[in-house]
C-alpha cells in the first residue's frame, strides 16, 4: 500500500487538541477520518506516536500524517453500474435502489454494492474521495439492504460535506412506505425514543432508556385489510432523525412489525411471495449543495410493494 506523509509545523491557530490540529490542517479530511488515522498509529507529534485524539500539541511542535494512498483503487472493485438514476448533475446524483443491495463495503462484503458500480460509472471518483472517505465515497445516507428507493450521492467532497451537513442538521425530508402486520391502535402518531444497541442480541437495535441516541418518528395508517387471515397494514411513515433501523425498531414497537422483517418480526411476519423486508423510501426531499434550491424525489414502487399495497386496497 501507498502511503503520503504530511508534515507540518503547529502554529498558535492549529495549537490545542492533535485531532483538531490535523483536521484544519488537512480540511480535504473529515475529522472522523483523521481520529481513526491518530488511533492506528498514523500520526506522530516530535518524531513520537500518539495514538490519543486529545494529545495537547503546542506552537511549534513538528507533527507527521501519514495516510493511505489511493485505498478505494486497493481494495473496491468497480462493477458495471445497473441502477436507475431519478436525478443526475455535475453535483450529486439520486439512485433508485433496488432491494437486495448494500450500500457501501464492508469487513465480508467487499463486492456487488452501489459504491463498487460508482467506481465503474464515475471512474475519476476514487481520486476524488481518497482522502475523504475510503468505503463510502459520495454516500451521505444509507438504507438497509432490503430497503428499496431514494438514494442520495454526492459526486465531490464539497456536495458531500454540504448534503451531510443537511441530514445532520434536519434540513432534509424522508418518506417511506411500509407494509405492516397487526391491527393498529392508533391511525397515525409519533414516537420519540432513544434507540440503541440492543442488550442481548448485538446485531439488533432497541428502544433503550439509557445510553441511546434520539429517534423521531412520526406514522400515519393508510390503509388496513386481512388477507388470508393475515392482517396487512400499509403505512406511510416520516422520519426526522436517521438512526440505524429506526423505522423497523418503531413500528415494531407498536405492534406493527414489517412483512419480512426476520429480524424485529418473527414467524408470522412472512406472507406468499414475498423475499425482503417491505419498506421503501419513496420520496427525500433536500437542499441542492450548490444552490440551496428545495428539491424533491420519488421512488417508484417497485413490483413485490404495488403488489403487496394493492392487497392492502391502495393503488399507487
Amino acid at each position: 500500500m501507498n502511503v503520503k506523509t504530511h508534515n507540518f509545523t503547529i502554529t498558535p491557530d492549529t495549537a490545542g487538541r492533535l485531532d483538531r490540529a490535523v483536521a484544519l490542517l488537512i480540511p480535504d479530511c473529515s475529522r472522523t477520518f483523521l481520529q481513526n488515522l491518530i488511533k492506528n498509529g498514523a500520526v506522530s507529534v516530535a518524531g513520537t506516536t500518539v495514538i490519543q485524539p486529545r494529545f495537547a500539541v503546542k506552537s511549534g511542535d513538528k507533527i507527521t500524517v501519514s495516510i493511505p494512498d489511493m485505498q478505494l483503487d486497493e481494495h473496491i472493485s468497480a462493477e458495471p453500474f445497473a441502477f436507475d438514476i431519478l436525478f443526475e448533475d455535475q453535483y450529486f446524483l439520486v439512485i433508485d435502489k433496488p432491494a437486495g443491495v448494500v450500500v457501501h463495503p464492508a469487513p465480508g462484503n467487499r463486492e456487488g454494492t452501489i459504491v463498487n458500480a460508482l467506481m465503474s460509472r464515475y471512474p475519476g471518483m476514487a481520486e476524488d474521495f481518497a482522502l475523504e472517505d475510503s468505503m463510502r465515497p459520495g454516500i451521505v445516507h444509507r438504507l438497509d439492504k432490503d430497503t428499496s428507493g431514494c438514494l442520495a450521492v454526492a459526486k465531490t467532497v464539497e456536495a458531500k460535506f454540504k448534503l451531510g451537513a443537511a441530514f445532520a442538521d434536519r434540513k432534509t425530508g424522508k418518506t417511506y412506505l411500509a407494509i405492516c402486520r397487526g391491527v393498529p391502535k392508533q391511525l397515525a402518531g409519533e414516537l420519540k425514543t432513544l434507540i440503541g444497541r440492543h442488550p442481548v442480541n448485538r446485531q439488533k437495535m432497541a428502544i433503550v432508556e439509557r445510553n441511546g441516541k434520539e429517534a423521531h418518528t412520526a406514522y400515519r395508517i393508510l390503509a388496513q385489510k386481512v388477507v388470508d387471515n393475515i392482517p396487512l397494514a400499509l403505512v406511510e411513515v416520516k422520519i426526522f432523525t436517521g438512526r440505524t433501523h429506526q423505522i423497523r425498531v418503531h413500528l415494531s414497537s407498536i405492534g406493527l412489525p414489517i412483512i419480512g422483517d426476520e429480524l424485529y418480526g418473527n414467524r408470522n411476519c412472512t406472507f406468499p411471495g414475498v423475499t425482503r423486508q417491505m419498506l421503501h423510501a419513496r420520496k427525500l426531499t433536500l437542499p441542492h449543495p450548490a444552490s440551496g434550491e428545495i428539491m424533491s424525489f420519488t421512488s417508484p414502487l417497485p413490483e413485490d410493494f404495488r403488489r403487496m399495497s394493492t392487497l392492502c386496497g391502495i393503488e399507487f
